[in-house]
């Protein structure tokens, strides 16, 4: 059990941090007896996008649950810029990597968005036209107009995406959490969500913080990447971090990384003259991309 002097904290970033809208120092968690996190230190810029990089079970949605409060880590601290003194359910905007919506569930788009504001409060939201404006903003914001009024459930996955990027900023967030949005949309709905991230995060002023296992579709718009590996993390520009040197040092053996027609391919060395992909599965006998 952890000690209560081990528990995350998540006190407001002091006035002197103000640009700092998260600070993670020294995270470490442990489950089932084994470090999924070792010492995670980094910070996200409010205005800024940044890509927590790293394969399939590096521990990116253990980090996400550590900065939401939902788990306590063993060691270290957590601090979120928050307004007027005092941390609430609104400061953190949140999208979850599975969400399942019934295609006959009788609920628009839009219905959706508004639960962002009162989706916390027991019984059936009053209509006022102060509501209905900043519905309609978060709708405009996420160019959602051509949809909104569709059952939810029934929309395509980008269009969903979109409608939950809304549900997550209607109630003015400092950081907004993504949990691999990407993975289940084609490239071109891809793009345009990446695309529709990075202006929201200047617009809005939100810190944006989107885990994905495989940077190249961030690398347009990307201001710092976290790249989890091994249980460890290093955080920088893309082209601070993602290099042979610092990589090897996360994974804990030699790593190349390999920059093809503008891509970015990071691969461990299995011999002088070969290269195997890594994995979140250590079998190498077929080639993965994953960054």
């Amino acid at each position: 059990m952890n000690s209560p002097e081990a528990m995350v904290t998540t006190d407001p970033v002091p006035a002197r941090e103000a640009d700092a809208a998260l600070r993670v120092e020294g995270v470490t968690v442990r489950l089932g007896g084994r470090t999924v996190l070792d010492d995670v230190s980094f910070q996200v810029g409010a205005g800024e996008f940044t890509g927590l990089i790293g394969p399939n079970g590096a521990g990116k949605t253990t980090l996400f649950r550590v900065i939401l409060g939902l788990q306590p880590p063993a060691t270290g601290s957590v601090r979120v810029r928050v307004r007027g003194g005092r941390r609430s359910g609104h400061d953190v905007g949140y999208v979850p990597q599975k969400f399942q919506l019934d295609p006959d569930m009788p609920l628009r788009g839009r219905d959706l968005i508004g639960l962002g504001l009162d989706g916390q409060r027991l019984g059936i939201p009053l209509p006022s036209r102060a509501r209905r404006a900043r519905v309609q903003e978060m709708v405009e914001a996420v160019d959602a107009n051509a949809f909104a009024d569709e059952r939810v459930g029934r929309l395509s996955g980008g269009e969903q995406q979109r409608i939950l990027i809304a549900h997550a900023l209607i109630s003015r967030p400092q950081l907004l959490l993504l949990d691999e949005p990407l993975a289940n949309l084609d490239l071109r709905s891809a793009q345009e969500v990446v695309a529709l991230l990075a202006r929201i995060a200047v617009e809005q002023r939100v810190a944006v913080l989107i885990s994905a296992h495989e940077m190249n579709p961030l690398l347009p718009v990307m201001d710092r990447i976290v790249y989890l590996a091994a249980g460890h993390a290093a955080s920088g520009t893309a082209e601070e971090v993602v290099r042979s040197d610092v990589l090897s040092r996360l994974y804990g053996h030699h790593v190349d990384v390999l920059r093809v027609h503008g891509r970015v391919l990071v691969v461990a060395g299995t011999g002088h003259d070969e290269h195997a992909p890594l994995d979140d599965g250590g079998d190498t006998s077929a080639p993965v991309e994953i960054v």
